[in-house]
C-alpha cells in the first residue's frame, strides 16, 4: 500500500471504531482487517500505528480541535495527530491526503485553514499546552483522578505517563512442559529473544514485539501470553499440589492455567464464567498446555451449584470484573469507553461476587481478590467493606502471602495489599488481596 492508502485506511478503521463505542477497539480492528485481506502485516501495522496514534492520544486531540472550533471527524483527528503528534509540518500533512484512487480525499480550503490554526497554537514540542485541564494534560478522564490521586499521589503525572507508553509482551513459561530456562532457550532457537521479568519467577519478557504465536514454544504449549502482573496474582493464589481450587471468574482460563502449573496437575480446578464463548475458548488453551485437572462449568441464573458446594475449597481466586483501569496502557480506547456509570454498576456486582466466593472458601481456607484496576473504590474499598460483612474473614499480609507463594525477595508493594502499577513495576495495573477464613473451633 502507499502511504496515502495506508492513510485512508486508518481513517476507515477510526470511523468503524468510533461507530461502535462500547465494543474494545481491538475487537473492531479484527473484524476491520478480516475483511480486508489485502492489507499485508507490514501494512497492517502501520494503519494500526496510524489509528491507535489518535485513540492513544483522542483526549488531547479533542481538546486542540474543539480549541480551533473544529468539528471532530477521523480525518482531522488524524491531521491533528501527524501535525501535534508525529511532528510534521502543515505542508508535510496536506501532502499525506492527496485525494485520488485508494487514498484520503484532500483536506478542503476549511480543514486546511483549522490545521494551520493549531499549527500557529503550538506551545513547544507535542500535544500539551499551559491551558489545558489537569485531566486532558495527564490524559486521563476527569472522573478517575480523585481515585488516582488518593492511589498515587506525587507520582500521579509520572504513573499517567506511564499508562501512555504501550504495554510489553511478557510470557509465561508453563511450568508443566518445562522450566523458563527451556522456554527461553527454545525461543532463542527460534531467534526470538528474551529476558527473565523481575517479579514473577516464571515470566519472561521480550524486547520489542514479536509475533510468538506461531512459535513451536506456544503451540507445543511451553509458553502462555500472560502479562508479568497477571502472573503475580495467580503466585499469591498460593495454590498448591491436591488442593481443590476454584478460579470463579476465569473467562478464558489465564489465570487457571497458571494455577494448573503451580498445582502440577494435582489436585481439582473448577474454572467458572458466566459466558460460553470464554469457557469454550479455554478448551484449546488447556489441552495446549496439558492442563488435565480442569473442569469447567457455567454459571446461570438459578444455579445451585455454588450452594451445592459451600465451604469446599482450600483457594477460591475471584479475579473480579472491574474498569480496566490498570490496563489503560495496553487498552488506550477503554479510557474514552469507561463511564462512571460502569463504575458503580460494577462495585456491586464485584461486592455480590465476594460474597458468592467467600462462602465456597473452606474454614483455614483462602480468598483472593484481583483486579485489574487501580480505583481504590474497586480495590481497597471493596476489600474494607466485605471485611465488616464477613467476621469469619481477616486479611492475611501481603509479605506472608509473597513469602509462602515462592516470591523472590520482598513483596513487590508495601502495605497488606499487592498493588502494581506501569511506572514502578512496569506491568499493568493489578489490585490483589489474600483473605483467610478462620478455621472452624
Amino acid at each position: 500500500m502507499t502511504p496515502a492508502a495506508r492513510l485512508s485506511a486508518a481513517i476507515d478503521l477510526l470511523i468503524a471504531v468510533e461507530s461502535t463505542p462500547r465494543r474494545p477497539a481491538d475487537a473492531t480492528a479484527n473484524d476491520f482487517f478480516r475483511t480486508r485481506r489485502y492489507i499485508g502485516g507490514g501494512d497492517r501495522r502501520a494503519v494500526a500505528e496510524l489509528a491507535w496514534g489518535v485513540v492513544r492520544q483522542r483526549i488531547r486531540l479533542d481538546w486542540w480541535l474543539h480549541r480551533v472550533k473544529c468539528h471532530v471527524t477521523a480525518r482531522m483527528l488524524v491531521a491533528a495527530d501527524l501535525l501535534l503528534g508525529k511532528g510534521l509540518a502543515v505542508e508535510e500533512v496536506m501532502a499525506a491526503f492527496p485525494g485520488g484512487q485508494y487514498a484520503a480525499n484532500p483536506l478542503d480550503a476549511l480543514e486546511e485553514r483549522l490545521l494551520r490554526q493549531l499549527d500557529g497554537t503550538r506551545y513547544g514540542p507535542g500535544l500539551i499546552h499551559p491551558a489545558m485541564p489537569e485531566g486532558v494534560r495527564l490524559d486521563l478522564p476527569d472522573w478517575v483522578l480523585p481515585g488516582f490521586r488518593i492511589r498515587f499521589g506525587e507520582r500521579l503525572a509520572e504513573e499517567a505517563a506511564a499508562m501512555e507508553g504501550e504495554a510489553p509482551l511478557d510470557l509465561r513459561a508453563n511450568l508443566l512442559k518445562g522450566t523458563r530456562e527451556e522456554a527461553a532457550a527454545a525461543l532463542a532457537a527460534e531467534g526470538i529473544e528474551t529476558a527473565p521479568t523481575r517479579l514473577s519467577p516464571w515470566g519472561l519478557r521480550l524486547p520489542s514485539r514479536r509475533p510468538v504465536t506461531q512459535t513451536k514454544a506456544f503451540l507445543g504449549g511451553l509458553i502462555e501470553v500472560q502479562d508479568e502482573g497477571s502472573q503475580l496474582i495467580a503466585l499469591l493464589t498460593d495454590a498448591r499440589p491436591g488442593m481443590r481450587v476454584l478460579d470463579l471468574c476465569a473467562g478464558a482460563a489465564g489465570k487457571t492455567l497458571a494455577l494448573a502449573a503451580t498445582m502440577q496437575n494435582r489436585g481439582r480446578i473448577t474454572a467458572c464464567d458466566v459466558s460460553v464463548p470464554r469457557l469454550e475458548g479455554a478448551v484449546k488453551r488447556l489441552a495446549r498446555a496439558g492442563a488435565d485437572n480442569v473442569e469447567r462449568h457455567l454459571l446461570e441464573p438459578g444455579d445451585r451449584w455454588a450452594k451445592r458446594r459451600a465451604g469446599q475449597f482450600d483457594r477460591v481466586l475471584v479475579d473480579a470484573p472491574c474498569t480496566g483501569t490498570g490496563t489503560w496502557r495496553r487498552n488506550p480506547d477503554a479510557r474514552l469507553r469507561t463511564t462512571p456509570v460502569d463504575l458503580a454498576e460494577l462495585c456491586i456486582k464485584q461486592s455480590e461476587i465476594l460474597a458468592v466466593g467467600a462462602d465456597l472458601v473452606r474454614p483455614g481456607g483462602r480468598l483472593v481478590y484481583a483486579t485489574c484496576s487501580l480505583l481504590p473504590e474497586e480495590d481497597e474499598h471493596q476489600i474494607q467493606a466485605f471485611l465488616d460483612r464477613h467476621p469469619d474473614f481477616t486479611l492475611f499480609p501481603l509479605a506472608e502471602a509473597w513469602a509462602e507463594a515462592g516470591g523472590s525477595g520482598a513483596a513487590p508493594s508495601e502495605g497488606p495489599y499487592l498493588v502494581t502499577t506501569p511506572a514502578r513495576h512496569g506491568t499493568d495495573g493489578f489490585f490483589a488481596a489474600v483473605l483467610q477464613r478462620q478455621p472452624q473451633g
